[in-house]
Formats: structure tokens, C-alpha cells, sequence
């Protein structure tokens, strides 16, 4: 004959497994969801010429460096432009669109060295004249803003003055992107109350964090490139040698 556990027992064995669950459910309702950071951009922030591109671009290392707490996403598209007459506009692009669907809490934009590409005297290849639109480059970077945050009223925002080229190519040109990007950089930083990080200065003299081409940061200039955007957002020391 089967011995069942006195009734006391049956019943003290239901209430537990009612708290329990009851318990779980509090703290998975309870639970935040990660914050999520939209890496917006072009080839530098894609990850173009890596050779492990999803573990060295500087969203995977700002990934690591935060941890569960947060979904980072790489929304960088290579070529592209911040102006929507440039050769390549980054509002015509698949990854504007799932960056708007992701509803970023945070937005780290770094565009503007494909709108610096004008030809030089002498110049063979077809190079475009995306600088020749130079009039829209302030009044599109605040569009674009404008958009985030009607994707997610709350977004923090962060522009980047792009990083200096050495001397550049395919029609990138470091001095347009010193004399005229970066100061234009500033008045949209001012004008739309946004956070700006000085790539430029930060590269500045650093031809060594480059690729041979002289425009895409190497796998050394991608951590440092992260360590410069997660300073300015997270307001501390990145966690170098601690990955």
C-alpha cells in the first residue's frame, strides 16, 4: 500500500512552489531591459578592413565592455553619407531603417568623411562631389536627429567630429573634414543640445592607428576609437586590459 505524505505536507509542498513562482514572475516583471546603444555610421564604424570585423569594430568592443546590461548594435553602413544628396545617403540605407526600429535609449552617430570626397586638380578617377552640397550637411545632421529622437523621445544623443585622414582617399579629403566638417560638427552639437566626441583631436597626429589606405582605423585604432566613445557616454575610464 502506497504511504502519501500527511495532508499538512501536500498542502506546506503547494504553497512553496506558488511562492516561487510567484517570486520569479516579481523579478523577471520587475527585470529592466538592456539599454540599447545604436552605433551609427559609415566604414569606421562598420568595421571595414578588419579581419574579424563582429570582434574588433569599435561597437563590439563598446559590447564587451558593458556587458548584458546592454545591446549594442552596429548600424554602420560602408561608403555612406550624411547628406542625402551624397553619393551613398545614409537615410537611404536598410540599417537607418532597423536603427529607427531599435528605438536606441542611446545614438552614437559618426558621419561626415564620405561628405568631405570633392576631386583635387588633377584627379582621374571619378571622384564624387559630395562637398559640393556642403549648404545641407548641417540642416540633414539635425534632420537625422530629429528623427532618433522621435524614434525614442528619451535618446541620448552623441555626434562625433570625424577622424582625421592621412592624407586620404577615394576622394576624402582631411582637410575639408578639419576646416569645414568638424567646425559644422559643432554648430549641430550646439543647435540640437547634443553630446559631441572630438575624434579628430583624438586621432590627430596618429597615423599609426590607421590602415595602409590612411582613412579606416586598424584593429589598435577601433579599441581606442571605443574607448573614446564609451569615456564620453558611460563618464568613466574604459576598461582597458580588463576584457
Amino acid at each position: 500500500m502506497k504511504n502519501n505524505p500527511p495532508y499538512f505536507l501536500r498542502r506546506a509542498r503547494a504553497c512553496l512552489c506558488s511562492c516561487v513562482f510567484l517570486v520569479s514572475s516579481a523579478v523577471l516583471a520587475n527585470a529592466s531591459p538592456p539599454t540599447r546603444i545604436a552605433c551609427v555610421g559609415s566604414s569606421s564604424t562598420y568595421g571595414y578592413g578588419l579581419t574579424n570585423r563582429l570582434h574588433d569594430s569599435y561597437p563590439a568592443w563598446l559590447q564587451r565592455w558593458l556587458g548584458t546590461n546592454y545591446d549594442v548594435r552596429n548600424f554602420g553602413v560602408n561608403g555612406a553619407t550624411l547628406m542625402s544628396k551624397g553619393d551613398k545617403p545614409y537615410i537611404l540605407q536598410e540599417a537607418y531603417t532597423n536603427a529607427l526600429a531599435f528605438k536606441p535609449d542611446i545614438v552614437v552617430i559618426y558621419l561626415g568623411g564620405n561628405d568631405s570626397k570633392h576631386p583635387l586638380p588633377g584627379d582621374t578617377n571619378n571622384v564624387p562631389n559630395n562637398w559640393q552640397h556642403k549648404a545641407d550637411f548641417v540642416p540633414d545632421y539635425e534632420a537625422l536627429i530629429a528623427t532618433f529622437r522621435q524614434a525614442n523621445p528619451g535618446a541620448r544623443i552623441y555626434v562625433c567630429d570625424p577622424a582625421p585622414a592621412f592624407p586620404g582617399r577615394w576622394g576624402i579629403n582631411d582637410d575639408t573634414i578639419h576646416h569645414e566638417i568638424v567646425p559644422r560638427v559643432h554648430r549641430v552639437a550646439a543647435d540640437s543640445h547634443v553630446t559631441e566626441i572630438d575624434l579628430y583631436a583624438a586621432f590627430a597626429g596618429r597615423k599609426d592607428l590607421f590602415q595602409s589606405d590612411t582613412v579606416h582605423p586598424n584593429e589598435t585604432g577601433a579599441r581606442l576609437l571605443a574607448g573614446y566613445v564609451y569615456a564620453v557616454v558611460m563618464h568613466e575610464a574604459p576598461p582597458f586590459g580588463r576584457e
